[in-house]
């Protein structure tokens, strides 16, 4: 038996020897292959080691497949003869694949064969062994992934592959990555004090969070190399803090953004009518409805434009919310002018005869409404990582400022609007009818409300309570911008956005808000009518 064994590696050392000092085939011959892959079925994990190890330095192509099948747990060796296979359970028998062509083998019973087992520690080298076998891989993404594996697993051994690698790589950002991985395996290995330090150097220059779990465990080594470790960690750290801060204000503008879009449409009607409407957020909730719905048919009947859904769903959510918007005003609201205790809860009821009517059509559990593609996914920015939902949610709100702004500085619905604002009786001595201003003003911040329910259909879940968590930030947003002032509402929503990222860190998300509304409370103490109070007789009076 030891013999046989003796006489299996000898074979198997020379058909890797002759592997790598011969010419240059990417491949060993089907038998010292079938050697390779027999090895794996070892008596205990350290042999299953050593041959995944010798399959790697054989540099054969067909090496990544067989090793995602060990570790996925779907490689067997047969009990009779001890062949090895990829297999798939079928009933009482495993479909057998051949490892070294692909080609289907006959069924073999489970009970005649056994599972090649491993274990985490195992499976992290084989994910290794993965990553240094596709670092010379003609396509970007493997390669790049193999770094990435590479810099997770530190192993040393990886350290003449990635050599290797890093010579012939042309993409600056994989070879950038290489070079992180070959730092982090040089710090887990016995280097000398003079190497590690030239790693501590490369690991620090990018500034990572993953590079402080690095150096952390040699910021303790007494030396230069603690000493290095320590500096280039009080380096990051500091670095870390910049872009910490850079990111709240990044989620301060995109929870601004949202706050502006569920708030933009209640200034209009709180200014102009001084009408307290809390079945706004029902408004913003039958906008993200609209979007459900409008995706729905979208699936059924032309499932190509569904990356266009939610351009469909803009101008569907802005007539269906302000239809209803305009049937309010005309039924209820239009009786209860001059009585704002009233409004407010006529508005409170029609806010709960809403969400029961969504509860009854559609139910009471969340919708599903998808990302389109152009919104999906992630990019990077220094050391931050940013969604594509956000930044379209800063540029949509900020579109939908520039077109009411235009619309009600440039239109003639814009004027009657902004004169109603000022002096409601000269308005109407003027000839305006007030009435039909108030009705369309009405049904406009509406609409207003449906198009954000299509942007937070984006980012929240769809359900007949969406509207109830934005009415309460919409009315803070308007009293601190100031009432019926849109630039008032940009700036308040931005600086309440902001102001709540940065608390929430140290206070929580609760708190955070508390704090919020305290100072908010605090301002308006000192500033009754908010950042940029509206200006004209009738308000003055």
């Amino acid at each position: 038996m030891q013999f046989t064994r003796l006489l299996s590696a000898l074979v198997l050392m020379l058909g890797i020897l002759v592997h790598t000092v011969g010419s240059n085939a990417q491949t060993v011959d089907d038998g010292t292959l079938g050697l390779l892959i027999q090895a794996l079925a070892g008596e205990n994990f350290d042999d299953t080691t050593r041959a995944v190890s010798d399959l790697v330095k054989s540099g054969d192509p067909r090496a990544s497949s067989i090793l995602n099948a060990l570790s996925a747990g779907d490689l067997y060796v047969a009990k009779a003869g001890k062949t090895v296979f990829i297999g798939k359970r079928d009933g009482s028998d495993y479909a057998a694949i051949d490892p070294i062509t692909g080609s289907k083998l006959a069924p073999v019973p489970r009970s005649a064969a056994e599972k090649i087992k491993v274990n985490n520690r195992l499976r992290r080298d084989i994910a290794a062994a993965i990553g240094g076998l596709t670092l010379m891989s003609d396509k970007a993404d493997e390669r790049r992934s193999a770094a990435e594996a590479i810099l997770k697993t530190r192993d040393p051994e990886s350290i003449p592959l990635l050599d290797k690698a890093i010579a012939a790589e042309k993409d600056a950002s994989i070879k950038l990555l290489m070079n992180q991985a070959k730092a982090a395996a040089v710090l887990n290995s016995g280097a000398t004090g003079e190497v590690k330090i030239a790693a501590i150097a490369e690991v620090s220059a990018g500034n990572s969070r993953d590079a402080l779990g690095l150096l952390t465990p040699l910021a303790g080594v007494e030396g230069p190399v603690g000493e290095a470790a320590r500096a280039a960690i009080d380096s990051i750290n500091s670095k870390l803090a910049l872009w910490n801060g850079i990111q709240n204000i990044v989620y301060g503008l995109s929870l601004g953004s949202v706050l502006l879009l569920a708030a933009i449409g209640l200034a209009i009607t709180f200014g102009v009518m001084g009408v307290i409407n809390m079945a706004h957020g029902e408004m913003v909730m039958i906008g993200a409805y609209t979007t459900f719905v409008v995706q729905q048919i979208i699936r059924t009947s032309a499932p190509g434009l569904f990356d266009y859904s939610l351009l469909i769903a803009l101008p569907a959510a802005f007539l269906a919310s302000g239809a209803i918007g305009v049937v309010i005003e005309r039924s209820v609201i239009r009786f209860l002018y001059g009585r704002p205790l009233e409004t407010l809860l006529a508005t409170w009821g029609i806010s709960l005869v809403l969400q029961q009517a969504i509860r009854s059509w559609f139910g009471a559990s969340n919708v599903q409404v998808g990302n389109p593609s152009w919104m999906a996914g992630s990019f990077d920015l220094g050391l931050l990582t940013l969604t594509w939902s956000r930044l379209w949610i800063i540029v949509f709100a900020l579109a939908v400022f520039a077109i009411l702004q235009l619309l009600l500085k440039k239109t003639m619905l814009g004027l009657r609007m902004r004169a109603v604002t000022q002096n409601r009786r000269m308005a109407s001595s003027m000839g305006i009818r007030t009435p039909w201003v108030d009705a369309l003003t009405f049904g406009l911040g509406s609409g207003i409300a449906g198009i954000a329910g299509v942007a937070l259909s984006q980012i929240d879940n769809v359900s007949p309570n969406l509207g109830q968590g934005y009415i309460i930030d919409s009315f803070m947003v308007v009293v601190f911008g100031g009432v019926g002032n849109l630039w008032g509402t940009l700036v308040g929503a931005m600086s309440l956005g902001i102001a709540n990222k940065f608390l929430e860190p140290f206070a929580g998300a609760v708190l955070g808000k508390i704090l919020v509304l305290v100072l908010i409370i605090l301002f308006i103490q000192k500033r009754p009518r908010g950042l940029f109070a509206l200006k004209g007789r009738a308000i003055e009076a």
